[in-house]
């Protein structure tokens, strides 16, 4: 099976990214679900708050090795592959690319389950001083790191399937970990004395239904990974030099919300689960579209630097930093207004009191500022890595963690002392450190220039500022007071949250019309075919 095809021109980026957007939508709203479970079952107590360390662990080392720094550097190395050899070199790649990921990991696993106390000491040293609570982190963290392996082998699978314009496959498989999560909370949970030993199990067997699902359809491509550790051989080799570096530049948000975490571990209990509940709403958005944006523009990008189409190259970046901006923007103003009928409608019911609801609403509101920030990022860091510069997205990173650790110190100390909200300090200073890197790449990127305005922009962002301020007075004005959220049952309460978001939605794309804005404007530039082994025109 050798799929020689053409890949699809860019008016197809928008077409790929609805399939990810609604396969990842599909995949958020079954974790919002996942997550209002989880809510009812463990609340924000002390064993929460362990779970979620624990499960933070190896989700944010998946988000390296999986979605983050290893994906940036496999893809243009793939595509580079593609365009130079044939499916003998594309297969030889697979191969020890999977044999050298998956020989490192599992030593890190390894490595992990040994020393269990040692980790849970490094990312929640707070939890020294409570014994019981560090115990059980360290058994979790037993139970749910084997995940890492899992699902970084997975999101290598996810990889290739995206470079041959298979995009919906990867989009749906998390919804596998969601309705693991759900199972093991529902099915599993009154079966264990401690309930998150359950959550912890469906972690793990989240990440092997993963992987497998994956493989059939890497069968069909002739390209099922037959793992070889063969560190020498070229392709490893430049994968791992493209991959290093990026290991901190494509991932300083989520080290900044790994940071946050560690000194969250010395804050009050339930500011962990605080920080993940809020997180978690600000992931909705970013991941139906940012994510999906950047997915999809990362193997185009990869082709265009190899054809050498330096115009359609800046004219792609241009047409995603536009998309996300349209989505972003409204987004983080409607969960700053929404941010308590939210959080009451989806999580206060069974363990999370009205003080969990209210504390996770403040930190929701300082994740809500850094959204857009959170999104540009996504989508400008393709703009260096499909052109293999690793170099600068690390000086940017390194300035944005520093800033991030002299914000937290700046935010955290004064709003715990004389407020009792540390917890908001580490979320707005997460929010400000992101716009600090996402201002730094957009401008390492005009100076290369690699990114370029489109003419269009003044009249884009008139239109943009006039439907969210638009919005904002209908979300204002017909948004009931949170006092009667609170009496109400969870289907008035879903039925009205649904209808406020709706108006709102409904209001800004009918002031977006008004102002001008037609579907012609959110399409991707058209420009001529790229050539490549891509996909024959599926997404499936």
């Amino acid at each position: 099976m050798n799929p020689d095809v053409t890949a699809k021109s860019p008016p197809g980026l928008l077409r790929s990214s609805a399939v990810v957007g609604t396969m990842t939508m599909l995949s958020r709203v079954l974790g919002l679900a996942r997550d209002v479970i989880l809510a009812a079952v463990i609340g924000a107590s002390a064993n929460a708050d362990a779970f979620f360390i624990a499960f933070k662990i190896p989700n944010f080392l998946r988000r390296l090795f999986a979605e983050g720094a290893f994906a940036q550097a496999f893809v243009p190395v793939l595509a580079e592959c593609r365009e130079n050899g044939g499916q003998a070199a594309v297969r030889a790649l697979v191969d020890r690319v999977a044999g050298v990921l998956g020989g490192v990991l599992f030593v890190l696993t390894t490595l992990t389950l040994l020393a269990a106390p040692l980790v849970a000491g490094v990312f929640a040293p707070g939890y020294i001083a409570q014994p019981q609570k560090f115990a059980l982190t360290a058994d979790l963290i037993r139970i749910a790191f084997p995940y890492l392996m899992l699902i970084s082998l997975t999101g290598m699978c996810g990889a290739i399937l995206n470079s041959y314009g298979r995009f919906a496959v990867p989009a749906f498989t998390p919804v596998l970990l969601n309705l693991s999560l759900i199972g093991a909370a529902l099915l599993a949970a009154p079966h264990f004395s401690e309930p998150a030993f359950a959550l912890a199990w469906g972690v793990l067997f989240a990440g092997l239904i993963q992987l497998l699902f994956q493989l059939p359809f890497l069968y069909r491509l002739d390209l099922v990974p037959r793992p070889r550790w063969e560190p020498r051989h070229p392709g490893v080799r430049q994968v791992m030099t493209l991959m290093i570096p990026a290991l901190f530049g494509v991932s300083v948000s989520q080290l900044n919300l790994l940071f946050d975490t560690v000194l969250a571990s010395f804050l009050p209990t339930g500011s962990v689960s605080w920080l993940y509940y809020s997180d978690r709403l600000t992931e909705l958005p970013l991941g139906v579209f940012a994510i999906a944006v950047a997915t999809v523009i990362m193997p185009t990008l990869s082709a265009q630097k190899s054809a050498a189409r330096e115009d359609d190259y800046a004219r792609t970046l241009d047409w995603a930093v536009r998309s996300v901006l349209l989505v972003g923007v409204p987004a983080s103003l409607a969960l700053l207004i929404l941010a308590e009928p939210i959080l009451i409608s989806l999580f206060h019911y069974g363990a999370l009191s009205e003080r969990d609801i209210a504390m996770s609403a403040l930190s929701l509101r300082a994740y809500s500022l850094g959204l857009c920030a959170f999104m540009l990022i996504k989508v400008l860091a393709p703009g260096f890595y499909a052109r293999q510069d690793m170099v600068t997205p690390v000086r940017i990173g390194i300035r944005a963690m520093v800033a991030n650790m002299v914000m937290n110190l700046v935010f955290v100390v004064p709003l715990m002392f004389y407020c009792g909200i540390g917890h908001v300090g580490l979320a707005l200073a997460t929010s400000l450190s992101a716009f600090l890197n996402a201002g730094l790449l957009w401008r390492g990127l005009r100076r290369e220039g690699v990114y370029r305005f489109d003419p269009q922009w003044r009249r884009y962002l008139f239109r943009l500022f006039f439907a969210c301020v638009g919005m904002v007075l209908v979300l204002i004005y017909v948004t009931p007071h949170e006092t009667l959220w609170l009496d109400w049952t969870w289907m008035q309460r879903g039925l009205r949250i649904l209808g406020v978001c709706g108006v709102g939605a409904l209001s800004y794309l009918l002031l977006l019309w008004l102002a001008g804005m037609r579907p012609a404007d959110v399409r991707a530039p058209s420009f001529s075919t790229l050539k490549s082994d891509g996909d024959r025109g599926g997404s499936a």
